[in-house]
């Protein structure tokens, strides 16, 4: 994998893996430090046949493509891989059970829908980006989890994860802001911009505010 500045995600972890198991999945969450709305992870589905495919145009983790770029990404990038979804854990649900509970709830939710349409996700090795293994430690079956720091900057199924979760959650934090414009969720996504802690003093909390989130060391509301 590469170390250095270089952010083109290539297949090269993929194609090991695939030496060892039938199909990779990579996971990729987006919305963790949000203030409000959803987490959600995205799944997809690399498979030998796909490992031969070039990678799409211009994929890229999704913090490093501009906004007006993302949805065409994503749409390609779902073509592209050989099976995706998106998981996802709600506000309450990160209030209840903390936000690491609630990731590897997200990405259950995300495999389990992968299951649905045909994936045996027990043949598989999921690839998550980062350090920290979430997905192991919620209800669900055994799985080999493969953390890995910047999967997301290095490895395509990641970043094609990336892409669609990214642009899935900013959808919902747009229709989200139609019902609640006060907090101008269309531009800041839930997250602590300045406009939004100000319409959080005006206006107080919404349903879709973590309110855990003030306590704990997170991000505070007020």
């Amino acid at each position: 994998m590469s170390t250095g500045s270089r952010a083109v995600p290539r297949l090269t972890l993929e194609r090991k893996l695939l030496r060892e198991y039938d199909l990779v999945i990579s996971c990729d969450e987006v919305g963790r430090g949000a203030l409000a709305g959803p987490v959600a992870v995205g799944a997809t589905v690399v498979d030998a046949a796909l490992s031969r495919r070039r990678v799409p145009e211009g994929l890229r983790d999704s913090k490093l493509v501009p906004e007006a770029r993302r949805a065409d990404l994503a749409r390609r990038a779902a073509g592209w891989v050989a099976g995706s979804a998106v998981g996802w854990a709600s506000s309450a649900e990160i209030d209840e059970i903390g936000i690491l509970p609630a990731l590897g709830l997200a990405a259950r939710r995300a495999l389990a829908e992968l299951s649905a349409h045909g994936v045996d996700v027990t043949a598989a090795v999921v690839v998550l980006d980062g350090n920290h293994d979430y997905i192991s430690r919620a209800p669900g079956p055994g799985l080999r989890v493969q953390p890995v720091v910047k999967a997301d900057r290095d490895c395509a199924g990641a970043a094609a994860a990336s892409v669609i979760a990214k642009v899935a959650r900013d959808e919902l934090m747009v229709r989200l802001h139609d019902d609640l414009p006060a907090y101008q969720w269309v531009r800041n996504k839930g997250y602590a911009s300045p406009e939004h802690r100000a319409a959080i003093l005006e206006h107080g909390v919404s349903d879709h505010h973590r309110l855990s989130w003030a306590f704990a060391g997170a991000p505070t509301l007020f």
